[in-house]
């Protein structure tokens, strides 16, 4: 992070501390995708982040307070990151966003299904999906609703109409 700001207007704040082309995309992998390892974070990356990149983006994370880095019991050089409260609460912004970019960009159906979710289930799911995170990252007790359960079978859903679909036209 700069020392120095352009102005204390808090857009402009947080387009400083997550406006770069990874920092999001970062924390949306660890908080819908579960990826908490950076092998698993390179690996599974739908944008293919280079090393180096993430590296610097988990360090700056870290440092704003939005991940935590914690030793990984069962490894002795892996890293386990876990989202903190600011990052959980990033749900809201994510949700909106989501939303926003179902409707003006080409984004698939499959990997659009998560956001149409968010966007139906309203504060409702969105609190619920917080709960979870918390349960998950910071060790609240775990509530019985499973939005990430919830968001894996409808994007198995979705995929499985998309096979279909596809196999439809091909045969046709």
């Amino acid at each position: 992070m700069r020392n120095t700001r352009r102005s204390g207007c808090p857009i402009n704040l947080t387009l400083e501390m997550l406006g770069d082309r990874w920092s999001l995309i970062v924390i949306r992998d660890v908080m819908f995708g579960n990826r908490r390892h950076f092998g698993d974070l390179i690996r599974l990356s739908e944008e293919g982040i280079a090393s180096n990149i993430l590296a610097s983006r988990l360090t700056r994370l870290v440092s704003a307070g939005l991940l935590s880095r914690a030793d990984d019991p069962t490894h002795k050089q892996k890293a386990i990151y876990s989202l903190t409260e600011r990052s959980i609460q990033l749900v809201l912004l994510l949700a909106h966003m989501g939303a926003w970019g179902r409707r003006h960009t080409p984004a698939s159906k499959e990997l659009s299904i998560r956001a149409q979710l968010l966007e139906d289930g309203g504060a409702r799911m969105w609190n619920a999906f917080m709960a979870e995170l918390r349960g998950i990252h910071l060790g609240a007790p775990a509530p019985r609703r499973s939005v990430f359960a919830e968001f894996q079978a409808a994007f198995e859903s979705a995929v499985k109409r998309q096979t279909a679909s596809r196999r439809a036209v091909t045969d046709a």
